[in-house]
């Protein structure tokens, strides 16, 4: 992916493993639910439309549309807290990552830890990408 960013806003640090978040998704009455763990904090939609609008109707995942672009979005700008990182990332993100996301198994959710997303993104970008605090 072409781009360029600050590599000094771009130093990767580890989080500790206990501190590690978790995004959890699944479908509750037809209409899909992000969660971070630990805490249950519900992932929103809101702060990601003001960058881009894809999906005003919420988030989806296993497929590349838009509501998997709007949740790759969320989750980054989430995760990383950095908008100029979200928005060169996510597109990429969505196709190689939240398009892989099932809720098919017998437990009825995917989860997506703070690891996951620092391994996927260097490989977006050749670059490593620290998370928020």
């Amino acid at each position: 992916m072409s781009g360029t960013t600050d590599s000094q806003s771009l130093e990767q640090t580890r989080p500790n493993q206990k501190q590690d978040v978790v995004y959890v998704g699944y479908r509750r009455r037809g209409r899909a639910v992000v969660e971070k763990q630990p805490g249950q904090e519900r992932v929103t939609p809101q702060q990601s439309l003001e960058l881009a609008n894809h999906s005003p109707s919420g988030f989806s995942w296993g497929y590349s549309g838009s509501g998997p672009a709007q949740l790759a979005l969320a989750l980054l700008l989430d995760y990383t807290g950095d908008e100029d990182v979200a928005l060169a990332h996510y597109t990429e993100f969505k196709n190689r990552v939240v398009s892989q996301l099932d809720c098919s198994h017998p437990e009825g959710y995917w989860r997506l830890t703070g690891t996951d997303i620092e391994n996927a993104l260097p490989e977006l970008s050749d670059q490593a990408v620290a998370p928020a605090n």
